[in-house]
This record gives structure tokens, sequence and C-alpha cells, in this order.
């Protein structure tokens, strides 16, 4: 069996391959670790190879967690060290759990409607907080996907309204491509959130859109191709996950 660390150095050697076929800088791309149904005793692992930014899925999961990486999250006290992290919600948000949310996460990366964002913003506001936020948008037909139809009209209500919330920091755009595709449908869905972000920017220019998070372990040389500054991996760096066995969302 692999260690983390080899998968690590396996992974940087793959990311600075693709990184150099698209004549980008290295820095120019964010590494998230996907986390979810990994123990905190992992995440604390990937942080001492000098992982900073991981993923989780579900609001539950990681309070289970969240205790046993205290130290390895506090900002600013004497507890907080070279291995300090930020750890960011990723999977799809009930607005009834938006408090909660923003009690345990650095940030959302799944905002898909005006409603969430009103939740977030309010609950940020509770808690003194502000929140960083990527929209998450819909651009393959599968049902299991979530996210804004960019096309639609609850998309252009939230891109309005966003820059009224105090308490959000819009950073940017996340999707996730269609399974069992070919590479050329892949690629046109990276391309395709890149060009809403062109859009969107100009369109809304007191909005921040400077993260694209595309790309997970099957598809990120694609992806920074296409100019993800964020990609999210779990099986490469962690290998194959259990099945998520805890109690539903």
């Amino acid at each position: 069996m692999t260690s983390l660390k080899e998968n690590l150095e396996r992974l940087e050697d793959a990311i600075g391959a693709a990184c150099r076929k698209a004549g980008r800088d290295r820095k120019e791309v964010e590494l998230m670790a996907v986390s979810k149904t990994y123990p905190a005793s992992t995440i604390a692992e990937a942080a001492s190879l000098r992982m900073k930014l991981f993923g989780e899925n579900r609001v539950q999961e990681f309070s289970s967690k969240s205790a046993d990486l205290a130290a390895l999250r506090a900002a600013g006290s004497a507890a907080a060290t070279d291995e300090q992290i930020l750890v960011h919600l990723i999977g799809h948000l009930q607005s009834n759990k938006s408090a909660r949310a923003v009690e345990l996460f650095d940030g959302i990366d799944s905002v898909d409607s005006l409603r969430l964002a009103e939740r977030l913003d309010e609950a940020a506001a509770r808690s003194h907080k502000r929140l960083p936020v990527l929209l998450e948008v819909k651009l393959s037909p599968e049902e299991t996907k979530e996210g804004l139809d960019p096309e639609s009209a609850e998309a252009a209500q939230l891109l309005e309204r966003l820059p009224d919330f105090t308490h959000l920091e819009t950073r940017g755009l996340m999707t996730i491509a269609p399974w069992g595709v070919a590479e050329e449908e892949t690629r046109a869905c990276f391309r395709s959130l890149r060009d809403w972000r062109d859009k969107w920017a100009a369109v809304y220019p007191r909005l921040n859109f400077s993260v694209l998070s595309m790309g997970m372990s099957g598809d990120f040389p694609i992806a920074i191709e296409e100019g993800a500054t964020r990609i999210r991996i779990g099986t490469a760096l962690f290998g194959k996950r259990a099945p998520y066995a805890g109690p539903p969302e």
C-alpha cells in the first residue's frame, strides 16, 4: 500500500506536468484535498505534509471530526502552526443547515440558490464572520448533479443580490464534470464554466470570480488546461474511499 506522502509526490508530478503542458505556473493551481469519509487523523497527516485546504461533503460528517482538528484550525492563536488548515464544504447544502455550516466551515463552495445565500449571510452575520463562497454551476444534464442553471432567472437574481450580502465574500465558481464521458465533453464542461466566469465578471464587476474550482482525480489535467485555479482531489491522494456509512444529511 502506498503512503499518503508517495501519493502526494506522484500527484504533484502530474499537476506540474499538466501546468507545463498548458503553459501555466504551478502556483496558479490550488490543491484542495477532498477528505470526505476519512477520519480526522488522515486530515492531520495531510496537514503535516503541508496540505492546507480540505473539502468535505456533509455537515454532519465533518461535525464529528471538527473537535479533533481544532488545534489545526486555531487561526491567530498560540495553537496555530505551520500545519494550520482551512476546511470548505463542497457538497450540497440544505438551507436549514446553513447556520451549522457557517459555524463549522471556513468557506462554502456549493451555493446554488438565492435562498441559501440569504440564509448563509444571516448566519454569518450572527457569527460576526465574513464567509467566502463559490457558486456551484450545473453544466451537465445528469439529474444527480446539483447547481445553478447558468441561464436561469434564479442565477440572475442571485448574481444581482450577492453584492448586497455584507457577510458573504464571493470568490468564484465551481462545477463537476459529467461522469464517464468522452474527453471532449469533459473539456467542453470546463470551458463552459470559464466562459460563464468571463461573462459574469463583465456584467457584475462588483463580484470576484477569481476562483474556478473544477477537476477531480480523473480529469484534473483537462481542467488545468481549461483554466482551473483550484482542483479537488480525493482518490488520487487518499486512495479508494469506503462509501459514507453515517446518517443521511
